[in-house]
């Protein structure tokens, strides 16, 4: 009799569970959509508005975009802004990580501070920092000239490089840390393998352990991308107001020219334009993971 009543305790638990399983997503599917779907959704809509004043509907914003000759520039030169600092910040998270996988446990955690402590300060913080090392007084300057290297102060603020580099430095975190845990997942056997197979440590690297880490790469990147491109602090501060980008030109038009619907139409535009990026990088990946297996 026992054994005949579990079956029907089980059967009368099971729809108890998943009756209420999905109720649980609830709070979350609320805030997503209070907090992301509706102002996506009123922001499409104002894109549609022909005129400041939001008087009637049209298509004047996007061919405005279109033909005006500066926004699609605007608009190429912050995602090559992207690509440029997620290119450097590759070369030294990677050198930075391999350092922190085949450090001893104590280097580790002084080497894992040093990484996540540009996490643990202020972006604002972070960019004056920049500005007070890059500027004509700065650090750099001030060093060189006392070893005799310059005569004047060298340009090193609102240039394109003094941003690269700043930039590379508030987002080497977010590339550094998804490479050490693919570092960190690999078997240190394979590496012996391809030693006692007659493999170089160059060949070993780039057949083996570059393949394999792809996926921290591919993370990495993605995250790095979409925050440098939306980087208004740093672009405004260390960029200055000779070098505009979208996030920017984006203020620009909403708060000091009160233009909604243009801004709203850009804002779009710079949505799909990294939304295409974010896809071409995965599409990347998955062609060199395929690749390697």
């Amino acid at each position: 009799m026992p054994a005949a009543v579990a079956p029907a305790k089980a059967a009368k638990a099971t729809p108890f569970v998943c009756g209420y399983s999905l109720a649980f997503a609830t709070p979350l599917t609320g805030w997503f959509v209070l907090f992301f779907l509706a102002p996506l959704t009123v922001l499409v809509v104002i894109s549609f508005y022909a005129d400041p004043q939001l008087s009637h509907f049209g298509l004047d914003q996007y061919k405005k975009i279109a033909t005006d000759g500066f926004s699609l520039p605007v608009l190429a030169d912050t995602l090559w802004l992207g690509v440029q600092v997620t290119l450097l910040c590759l070369v030294l998270g990677y050198a930075l990580a391999w350092s922190y996988v085949r450090s001893p446990a104590t280097a580790q955690k002084m080497l894992m501070l040093v990484i996540v402590m540009p996490l643990l300060t202020s972006v604002v913080v972070r960019t004056f920092a920049w500005v007070v090392i890059l500027g004509r007084q700065g650090i750099v300057n001030s060093v060189f000239q006392g070893l005799g290297w310059i005569d004047s102060p060298m340009k090193l603020l609102y240039t394109r490089g003094g941003l690269i580099v700043a930039l590379a430095n508030v987002q080497l975190p977010l590339m550094a840390l998804p490479i050490i845990t693919a570092l960190q997942k690999l078997d240190p056997n394979l590496e012996d393998a391809s030693s006692a197979l007659g493999a170089s440590a160059f060949r070993t690297f780039f057949k083996i352990t570059l393949p394999l880490t792809l996926p921290g790469i591919v993370a990495g990147c993605l995250l790095t991308f979409a925050a440098t491109i939306t980087a208004f602090i740093s672009q405004s501060l260390i960029g200055g107001g000779r070098m505009l980008f979208m996030p920017m030109y984006i203020y620009q038009q909403a708060s000091t020219l009160q233009n909604w619907p243009f801004a709203a139409a850009i804002s779009l535009v710079f949505l799909v334009a990294v939304l295409v990026c974010v896809t071409l990088i995965n599409r990347v990946g998955r062609i060199g993971a395929a690749a390697a297996a």
